[in-house]
């Protein structure tokens, strides 16, 4: 077998993105310790580009939601996603790992099915939740999927399809190092100020959608704080971007920010997780940004809106009891939900408040917050072996699916 090892591997979201630059370097090292290397291509964005991949199509400009806004998006959409199938159909990798983002996945699924290319699925979609229907085309084009949610596995495994839970990519991590002065010092902040991050989504849609409604609980919330000696407020206000904004929708954000939260004290930063390790507590839209809250142990509320018309479908057809990953983990109400019309200022500066102080609310949250970390942990062993953490997981079942840097295939160079 040759020693180059070409891998398709595609990420859509931040989120995917994030994952999908580590599972490159985690690929790497395995090969490299086998004496082999890889060319990787797909999709994806900065980091992954970083990591190594060859970027067929970039993920920002198929990163879009919601059933309207996909539509107005329809031609472009179509057109990178046949840019997608035409190099994979040059190209003939040897294994394909396809990271969530079900809309265009489950279509590449099909195609790498016709061409003979096993597919590992690496952070399921929501099936669980809704569009169950599809769970066909997971029997049909997917070889392995591997999850990061315990529950998962058992549904995948209950409808026939091979599945693994890896843990969650998120929970191996540490929690961040910079320091909060340090911290205070690049982002403008006051370090003696109470601190809320204000985490809107990681798409310009999203941010448009929930940053508005976020920016008037801050004026709000500053106006409470204010006191005769201290005419500044009490509190600063954090707003954490996505490395997949570009420079026009950085520029955008910051507009919205001095507009809708004139007289507030709002800083944008570049670091998620720094701001989620050093704020009092924050709101967070519903996404992959309230699973690294929960596993931080930052207090926060939940919130989300969409079109009408994609919320109305979106009641019909949902069957989970909670919207936010963290209550679905934990089976119950841990953190507060704020969706569609309940998604309002006042709402938001009730919740806030009550988790602001120490107090029954911020302990009790912080306690069922910690729990989920260890529900979202790797298995320490299985079948007598020793897990790595989820990404490592992930490549090792990557290459063991074409027999590269496996035991067999280290023993052959060796």
């Amino acid at each position: 077998m040759s020693n180059t090892t070409s891998i398709f591997i595609s990420a859509g979201e931040a989120s995917g993105e994030h994952y999908g630059a580590l599972l490159i370097e985690a690929l790497k090292r395995r090969l490299t310790a086998a004496g082999q290397t890889a060319a990787f291509f797909g999709m994806g964005g900065p980091r992954m580009v970083a990591a190594g991949l060859q970027c067929v199509v970039r993920a920002e400009d198929m990163a879009v939601m919601g059933i309207t806004e996909v539509v107005r998006h329809l031609p472009r959409i179509y057109r990178e996603f046949r840019k997608l199938k035409r190099t994979v159909r040059e190209r003939r990798p040897a294994v394909a790992v396809l990271i969530d983002f079900p809309d265009i996945h489950f279509r590449l699924a099909e195609e790498f099915h016709r061409q003979g290319v096993p597919v590992i699925y690496f952070v399921s979609p929501q099936l669980w939740a809704w569009k169950k229907h599809r769970i066909k085309l997971v029997q049909k084009f997917v070889d392995e999927m591997l999850v990061i949610f315990p529950f998962e596995e058992q549904f995948y495994r209950e409808h026939g399809v091979r599945a693994e839970f890896v843990g969650h990519p998120l929970a191996e991590l540490p929690l961040p190092t910079i320091s909060r002065e340090q911290f205070a010092r690049e982002n403008s902040l006051n370090p003696d100020r109470t601190w809320i991050g204000l985490l809107p989504g990681s798409r310009i849609k999203e941010i448009r959608d929930n940053l508005p409604e976020m920016l008037a609980a801050a004026r709000i919330l500053t106006l409470r704080g204010l006191t005769p000696t201290d005419p500044h407020g009490e509190f600063e206000f954090i707003v954490p971007l996505a490395p997949t904004l570009d420079a026009a929708q950085r520029g955008m954000v910051l507009s919205m920010v001095k507009e809708l939260g004139a007289g507030c004290s709002i800083r944008l930063a570049d670091d998620a997780r720094a701001t989620l390790h050093h704020a009092r507590a924050s709101v967070v839209a519903s996404g992959t940004a309230t699973v690294e809250a929960a596993l931080i142990g930052n207090p926060f509320v939940v919130v989300y809106r969409v079109s009408p018309l994609t919320y109305a479908i979106a009641k019909r057809v949902v069957t989970v009891p909670h919207v936010a990953m963290a209550n679905l983990i934990a089976g119950g109400r841990v953190v507060p939900e704020l969706i569609q019309n309940d998604f309002e200022a006042a709402n938001i500066v009730q919740q806030i408040e009550l988790l602001l102080p120490d107090g029954p609310p911020r302990q009790s949250m912080m306690k069922e917050l910690k729990r989920i970390r260890g529900l979202l942990s790797t298995r320490p062993e299985s079948d007598g072996g020793t897990y790595g953490g989820a990404i490592d997981r992930a490549a090792a079942i990557t290459l063991e699916r074409i027999g590269a840097a496996s035991p067999v295939a280290e023993s052959v160079q060796s």
